[in-house]
């Protein structure tokens, strides 16, 4: 795919109004993402560490945008994401890096990790994703 492609893959992940709550930088390539955010307090749980919902956010989001990266034509779906918590994210920063791994007609998987501010790996995620009937063209932000 071009970079004019991953821009504006960039430009419509920014345009979704759920992302503006996170003030994330999403970084598209050929078959690669990586989303960092800032960690907000409300993001923390009682034991003052990262909640695991923003492992999931920041996994899906870069795995499915390494996924989207090989399609343009039709807007993804995440069909199912699995993902393992390997230890607790405190700091300021996180980010999710991740890679598309396979490719069929029907469906793409991508693996990811989530990473603290100092780069450790403190989970891992993979997705499957499948095309959906709703065109890129047509999305806010893509077109």
């Amino acid at each position: 795919m071009t970079d004019e492609h991953h821009r504006k893959l960039e430009r419509m992940y920014a345009a979704a109004p759920f992302n503006g709550y996170y003030s994330g930088e999403m970084a598209i390539s050929s078959g690669a993402a990586r989303l960092e955010i800032p960690i907000q307090e409300s993001f923390h749980h009682a034991a003052h560490a990262v909640h695991g919902t923003h492992y999931f956010k920041v996994l899906d989001d870069s795995c499915f945008f390494a996924a989207q990266s090989a399609v343009a034509d039709a807007f993804l779906l995440t069909a199912s994401f699995t993902l393992y918590f390997t230890r607790p994210i405190v700091g300021s920063r996180m980010a999710g890096e991740a890679k598309l791994v396979s490719e069929t007609r029907t469906q793409l998987i991508a693996e990811g990790v989530v990473l603290d501010e100092t780069g450790k790996v403190c989970g891992r995620g993979s997705g499957l994703f499948a095309r959906s009937r709703h065109r890129l063209e047509d999305l806010p932000g893509y077109g």
